[in-house]
């Protein structure tokens, strides 16, 4: 179902109201900026404010402030300047949109993610199978997530270069990016030496591979010299993009911060870590190594050798790795169920606000687009979310979603579920 924006948001400020404000007038004491003419914004009233900013502040209750598709203000109560539409949300709590690092949901199959034909592939795109209108991505709005990074599968060592976007709807490929290419796609153990026959059929092989390939890029580097094949690899090893590590186990976690991490100076980020890869979390912290804990958060098979269920975010987190977020593997874990990995992380160990930090400020941090995404903060993308209680919760619901100032899901007019 297709709704315009201002129906949108009309049949939620209607339901807002019909439900009463807090009684009584806020405190102001900043002046802001009216909006200029013709220029549109929405002054959000809620009664929790999550910024999930560096200071970790929270206003209950708080006022967001939208101007276009950038926040203009998040933070306490103040006067709401000329030209806002007003939305008094009295019993609602906002949060910044959720950030996915590992998902394979923007086509609509698993034809065009993996080329097996050999197992480095460092020139292939996953820029040609982004549909901005794949049906998964309605749920990943109704719940929530504001940004992805859509790669490649694990079917060979160097799977390519995957896209950050937002999952908007009614528009096209250019207004959804965030940046193309986002970031590379690397698969280090397990998936790639599925029977394929080559020398990646091994891990050693796999290593093989993935040095020969790296180094090649060093050498072009230190000449100078261009090949259209790695041009996005050597943007690598020049730290203006960073790399998606699949692997698992604590020797598969290991190797990977050895090989990007230490050999390469790479901006690495470890994903899945999942197995026993949690015995590797103190060397990670050490490298000051990114994990992107997911789709597997816990690991119920460490009864049988230490007696207990381990949460593997908590680990990390334990360990003293800085920056932990967590993922979804969609479609292998769906997009609706991203807060639950927080949940069930949090239920096994981690500390329920850095959980939510891993849904949010975490990733965006460790894949360079915190300057734009994962917190409430004056001049980032209006990515945010209103619940009816704390997002970790499984009982609450998710009432509006706005995806760059827009609104892109509200319970009121398309029902708790799409």
């Amino acid at each position: 179902m297709r709704v315009s924006h201002g129906l949108l948001l009309g049949a939620l400020l209607a339901a807002c109201r019909a439900g009463g404000a807090r009684a009584g007038s806020p405190e102001f004491s900043e002046p802001l900026a009216p909006l200029a003419a013709g220029e549109q914004g929405l002054a959000l009233v809620v009664g929790k404010l999550l910024t999930l900013d560096a200071e970790h502040r929270v206003y209950d209750p708080g006022l967001v402030l939208v101007r276009g598709d950038k926040i203009a203000y998040a933070g306490a109560l103040v006067d709401v300047p000329a030209g806002y539409e007003r939305l008094d949300a009295p019993t609602l709590w906002a949060h910044p949109g959720l950030v996915d690092l590992h998902t394979h949901i923007h086509c609509h199959g698993w034809d065009d993610l993996n080329d097996t034909v050999k197992p480095l592939n460092p020139e292939l795109r996953a820029r040609p199978t982004i549909d901005p209108t794949e049906p998964a991505l309605a749920h990943a709005r109704a719940a929530g997530v504001t940004t992805l990074f859509g790669i490649p599968g694990s079917g060979s060592s160097n799977g390519g270069f995957g896209t950050l976007y937002k999952p908007e709807r009614d528009v096209g490929y250019e207004e959804v990016v965030l940046r193309d290419p986002g970031g590379m796609k690397v698969a280090q153990n397990f998936n790639p030496q599925r029977g394929a026959g080559d020398v990646g059929s091994s891990w050693c092989g796999l290593a093989f591979n993935l040095e020969y390939l790296n180094d090649r890029a060093a050498k072009l580097a230190a000449t100078g010299r261009k090949d259209w094949e790695l041009e996005n690899l050597l943007a690598v090893h020049e730290k203006n993009l960073p790399v998606l590590i699949h692997c698992a186990s604590a020797e598969g976690v290991a190797d990977a911060i050895r090989m990007w991490k230490l050999r390469y100076g790479t901006q690495a980020v470890v994903s899945h870590g999942c197995w026993d890869g949690w015995h590797a979390a103190g060397f990670a912290a050490a490298t000051g190594t990114p994990v992107n804990v997911g789709p597997r958060v816990e690991n119920l098979l460490a009864m049988r050798r230490e007696d207990r269920f381990v949460g593997i975010a908590a680990e990390y987190v334990k360990a003293g790795v800085e920056l932990v977020s967590l993922n979804t593997d969609s479609p292998i874990v769906p997009e609706e169920e991203f807060f639950l990995q927080g949940t069930m992380s949090a239920r096994r160990g981690g500390e329920p606000y850095e959980m939510l930090r891993a849904l949010t400020t975490n990733p965006a941090q460790s894949f360079q687009i915190g300057a734009r995404v994962g917190s409430l903060e004056r001049g980032k993308d209006a990515d945010l979310v209103l619940s009816s209680g704390d997002p970790l919760d499984p009982r609450a619901h998710i009432e509006l979603v706005l995806i760059d100032g827009r609104v892109q899901y509200s319970r009121s007019v398309e029902g708790p579920t799409l």
